[in-house]
């Protein structure tokens, strides 16, 4: 059970799945699935403060290196495509609904650039990625368990 919990825990952290990934691997293991769902959206949730302080602190170390510098260029004018319209449109709401879309290319990671690039306040863009993490959680659980019981 507590590997279960963490794999379901890395999976959410990881930019290549988050909670979408995380929660389905977790329901699929046969854990109960609340554990899963706090599990899953708890670490979803810890993504924001740790991205924060990477583009803070580390990003702004690391673009002294062209190789590093060009990637995440690459990675930004994606996020800014991706967000831009929603989010000064929107705000707040903007910045959770892209959030909370359980799609690829959306989510925390996508959010936290988002937030980085158009220079959000951080309380209100944590709120807004929280939320919109539930959600997008609830979504993934939801549809998950249906699928699951349709299988047997």
């Amino acid at each position: 059970m507590i590997e279960d919990i963490i794999i379901t825990m890395l999976w959410s952290i990881s930019p290549f799945g988050e909670a979408k990934v995380g929660i389905p691997i977790g329901l699929k293991s046969g854990t109960n699935p609340y554990i899963i769902f706090v599990a899953a959206f708890v670490a979803n949730v810890l993504v924001f403060p740790v991205m924060i302080f990477f583009l803070d602190h580390v990003n702004r170390y690391l673009l002294r290196w062209h190789f590093y510098k060009k990637g995440a260029l690459f990675v930004a004018k994606k996020a800014k495509k991706g967000a831009k319209d929603k989010i000064q449109k929107y705000g707040f709401w903007g910045l959770m609904l892209f959030v909370m879309i359980p799609v690829p290319g959306t989510g925390v990671y996508a959010g936290t650039i988002a937030t980085y690039l158009f220079n959000i306040e951080r309380k209100k863009a944590f709120a807004a990625n929280t939320i919109g993490i539930f959600f997008s959680s609830v979504i993934v659980w939801f549809a998950t368990m249906a699928t699951l019981k349709a299988i047997e």
